[in-house]
């Protein structure tokens, strides 16, 4: 072995290769438990309507230790995606001494049942509002689906100029909904041979023509007939 200078070679650089690894092991150690490169400045950005200064210091207090190095980006980053308005939050390290902190919030779209909200993804989030919002509501994973089609509803019922105000996806997957006139629209399931979809609009294109022309004012349209609707009106039963 020890006449063998290309073995000897390879021996001798795999042995500088180890030294060298633990070298930059040691060195990155250094590093990270230093008090030579503390965190002096946080930038937060994003357009923040309600998220506070106060709440982000809150939420981070504890999280961010160590150096510019050593702070665990992760952990900053989920602490600040706890708050209830906050959708997704990016952290990075800017040399020399800073973090920025991008945040997204959600836009509200709808109420979602009585106690969430819903946003422009469809997504749900535990936050409160006094907007004036429409009201949707549906089964456990269902969120993306309902907003998906109250858009369809709303665009389709817009020729009648009264805003669309509840979005209902019944346990037994029918659909039902409200006017802001207070009129209650029952579609049923989205099966058969008309979709409900198709029925919503039908009953649009026929609208001036049939309720339009009632000046009493309308309480319950049931479209889950295959060629026509059925009317209640508040001093008529059945």
């Amino acid at each position: 072995m020890w006449d063998n200078p290309r073995l000897l070679n390879s021996v001798a650089g795999i042995l500088t290769g180890i030294a060298l690894l633990v070298f930059a092991l040691a060195g990155a150690q250094l590093l990270l438990r230093s008090t030579l490169f503390p965190l002096r400045e946080i930038t937060v950005r994003g357009t923040l309507a309600h998220t506070s200064a106060a709440q982000i210091e809150q939420a981070t207090r504890g999280r961010i230790a160590g150096n510019f190095f050593s702070v665990d980006l992760a952990a900053v980053r989920q602490s600040i995606e706890q708050l209830p308005w906050v959708r997704r939050v990016n952290v990075r390290r800017v040399w020399p001494d800073g973090l920025e902190v991008s945040i997204e919030e959600h836009v509200a779209l709808a109420h979602w049942g009585d106690d969430a909200l819903v946003d422009s993804y469809g997504e749900r989030f535990a936050a409160h509002t006094d907007a004036a919002l429409p009201v949707l509501a549906g089964p456990a994973g269902t969120e993306a689906e309902v907003t998906r089609r109250y858009r369809r509803f709303a665009a389709l019922l817009g020729p009648l100029g009264d805003p669309l105000e509840r979005v209902i996806l019944t346990p037994r997957f029918a659909w039902r909904l409200k006017l802001q006139s207070g009129l209650s629209i029952v579609l049923g399931r989205d099966a058969g041979e008309v979709p409900v979809e198709q029925r919503l609009a039908r009953f649009v294109a026929v609208y001036p023509q049939t309720l339009g022309k009632i000046a009493q004012r309308h309480e319950y349209v049931d479209l889950r007939y295959p060629n026509g609707f059925a009317l209640r009106v508040p001093d008529m039963k059945g």
